[in-house]
């Protein structure tokens, strides 16, 4: 079984320090395999900014902590025109990583982390062609019996987002890139941006978009809420690439606790949902 703990949205300059550090404890204490930090790590790309998401980066490194991490729209600057258009993840490259699209393979897992924060489009996402073939060439030579995972910032379809179920805009070249997924074989497709926790089968939300479950990740320590959801990030058990477990950890302003324990369970192309054992008492350990 892989244990993953899968962050988004940290906001380096928009953040709570009391919540980085009860969520980098929480990470420390239940050692997951790997985390994955879907992108946005800082508010307006300031070098500033930077440095304090590279710290804590390495301070998860320094504890033993492995790392998948990815851009996000927020870590490209937004008002320094010149900058945004002429080397617009220059500063992300310097402080966290070279590396836009990382890959991280062991014996249960596959997962490709791609990069969708562009510098035409302000805050919405995309993902071109030569990324697309990235996706169908990587996962290729996977074992059958692994998790396919793939993690983006921008989800790729149309998110529910606000109190009245009105949809955000999906990736860009959503179609193409939904059917490149299908093409790779996706299990798992992991993003952020939107500051809101979210799960369901692919094929319930586009016609042929393959046997995927699309999990979103909340904001982990910004202070930027949407709708007023608090601060949370998921916690995965994936025992097989036909099942797995999503918990939701969320800040209750004291600490992190569960705040849900769901099981899915796929069956040829659909993912069932099963509600498990309640949520424990607050500062009860999660495992």
């Amino acid at each position: 079984m892989a244990r993953i703990a899968h962050l988004s949205d940290i906001h380096f300059g928009a953040h709570d320090p009391r919540i980085v550090d009860a969520a980098t404890a929480w990470l420390e204490e239940r050692r997951p395999d790997l985390v994955i930090i879907s992108g946005d790590l800082t508010q307006r790309a300031r070098v500033e900014q930077f440095r304090a998401a590279s710290a804590w980066l390495n301070r998860l490194r320094a504890a033993g902590l492995k790392l998948l991490v990815i851009p996000g729209n927020h870590d490209i600057p937004l008002y320094d025109v010149v900058r945004r258009f002429a080397a617009p993840l220059k500063r992300y490259k310097r402080y966290i990583s070279h590396d836009l699209c990382p890959w991280y393979e062991d014996d249960e897992v596959a997962i490709l982390g791609l990069n969708t924060a562009r510098s035409l489009t302000i805050k919405d996402g995309r993902i071109n062609h030569d990324q697309m073939d990235m996706l169908r060439d990587y996962f290729a030579p996977v074992a059958s019996d692994k998790t396919r995972i793939l993690v983006t910032h921008h989800p790729l379809f149309a998110m529910p987002i606000g109190r009245g179920g009105e949809l955000s805009e999906a990736v860009g070249q959503h179609d193409d890139a939904v059917q490149a997924a299908c093409e790779a074989g996706v299990h798992l497709a992991l993003a952020g941006h939107f500051h809101r926790t979210y799960a369901q089968a692919a094929r319930k939300m586009v016609e042929r978009a393959g046997g995927a479950l699309i999990i979103q990740a909340g904001t982990a320590t910004s202070t930027r809420l949407r709708n007023a959801e608090p601060q949370s990030f998921n916690w995965l058990h994936v025992r097989r690439n036909n099942a797995m477990e999503l918990q939701v950890i969320v800040w209750d302003g004291a600490g992190f606790r569960r705040a849900s324990h769901v099981e899915y369970v796929r069956d040829g192309q659909d993912w069932t949902p099963r509600d498990l054992a309640d949520a424990p008492r607050i500062g009860e350990i999660v495992e």
